[in-house]
């Protein structure tokens, strides 16, 4: 990645660093944003070239202009070290748990983290001889108590993705590096734009780019921004697995990143308008929003938030499960689907079962969870009033 921001990214506003960072018009014969590089072959003009290895491209593998300037933006807004781009969420997590411990080494990762981490963590890690275990998502300094001599690194996701609670990262970091460990952040909920990690004492934050980056819901992408002290690992643990992004895919991230901070204010407001409203109907018991003051971590998201996400979970009263087919099988437009982040809205009826180990799921009744998109709220509003209706008769 090399730094093609001209904006000052420490100085100028996220709306200025996500219009005007990595583009380079003047290389382009002035057109406005950077295109498609589809390439393996770089080719060198002498003998000379090729054994010193200094030029700007080497290898299509190894990047090319259209992704450098997606790294550029997500670098300027995490405040990195440097950033890559890698082709999902899920490969920015693996690289950097990978980056981080090596066999014999333990990873302590958060109870409500994503399903496919765990996957990774509980399929993978322990055929590498790498040891996982899960801890409460609201332990923040008592992580200290469960660090090992092997702990090397802690997974956070804040909030959770399905049960939202806010995690302490200040406090988990202090706990992680009092104890030789790295701590690696999914901040993909708030966006750099709303939470930036590594600020707050985190080491590498990872983002699954699919989601509020792209915006669109037709592209895969994710990133990893580092410190100074854990570039080097994860640069080297990506180039060893051979994981790169296309310039197609890349080309998408960038036209998403654009309009970011547009997306994210449009999504924030129409999503805590409708949790709240949400609040007052009488099948709901919980809305699980960190911006409501309802939500037991508010106080924690006002200390390191400054705006909140799309997405958000929402409890009803028990009921069978006819009830909950009852909900999703009519919604005109709220669809059913396993990503979030686009212009869409989807909602996503959860059952934790295997997903929490640590910390049992008590709450009674039935979760779902719900990504606002940009249609119009009252319109929203009268498809979730209709599926409550359904939900109420079925029970």
């Amino acid at each position: 990645m090399t730094d093609t921001a001209h904006p000052d990214a420490e100085t100028a506003s996220v709306e200025t660093i996500l219009t005007h960072a990595g583009r380079e018009p003047d290389d382009q014969f002035g057109f406005v944003n950077t295109p498609v590089y589809r390439g393996s072959t770089v080719l060198f003009k002498t003998l000379a070239d090729l054994e010193a290895q200094e030029q700007r491209y080497l290898y299509g593998r190894a990047g090319n202009p259209t992704t450098d300037g997606v790294e550029s933006i997500v670098n300027a807004l995490e405040g990195a070290h440097r950033t890559r781009l890698v082709p999902s969420g899920l490969a920015a997590i693996t690289i950097t748990i990978l980056s981080c411990v090596k066999a014999g080494d333990e990873v302590l990762v958060t109870d409500s983290a994503y399903e496919p981490t765990r996957a990774f963590a509980d399929r993978f890690l322990g055929r590498m001889g790498i040891s996982v275990r899960y801890y409460d998502p609201r332990i923040g300094a008592g992580l200290a108590g469960l660090m090992q001599p092997n702990t090397r690194a802690v997974l956070a996701e804040s909030p959770g993705s399905l049960t939202f609670e806010v995690q302490d990262l200040p406090a988990l970091a202090q706990a992680a590096h009092a104890g030789g460990a790295r701590l690696i952040v999914d901040n993909s909920w708030a966006s750099p734009l709303y939470q930036r990690p590594l600020a707050l004492g985190a080491d590498i934050v990872v983002h699954a780019g699919t989601k509020m980056f792209v915006g669109h819901s037709d592209a895969f992408a994710g990133t990893i921004s580092a410190t100074e002290d854990c570039w080097a690992a994860v640069e080297s643990t990506r180039r060893l697995l051979g994981i790169f992004t296309s310039g197609d895919e890349a080309f998408l991230v960038a036209r998403g990143l654009r309009t970011l901070a547009i997306r994210m204010k449009e999504h924030e407001a129409r999503a805590l308008e409708i949790a709240r409203w949400l609040e007052g109907q009488p099948e709901v018991t919980a809305v699980l929003h960190p911006a409501l003051p309802s939500h037991p971590d508010h106080a924690l998201w006002k200390r390191d938030f400054t705006g909140s996400g799309s997405l958000f979970g929402v409890v009803l009263a028990p009921a069978p499960r006819a009830s909950v087919a009852a909900f999703v099988d009519h919604l005109k437009l709220f669809s059913m689907g396993y990503s979030w982040g686009g212009y869409e809205s989807l909602c996503l009826p959860v059952t934790l079962g295997r997903n929490r180990t640590a910390v049992p799921w008590t709450q009674e009744g039935n979760l779902f969870r719900l990504h606002i998109g940009l249609e119009g709220v009252e319109d929203l509003k009268a498809d979730l009033a209709a599926a409550l209706e359904r939900y109420r008769a079925a029970r």
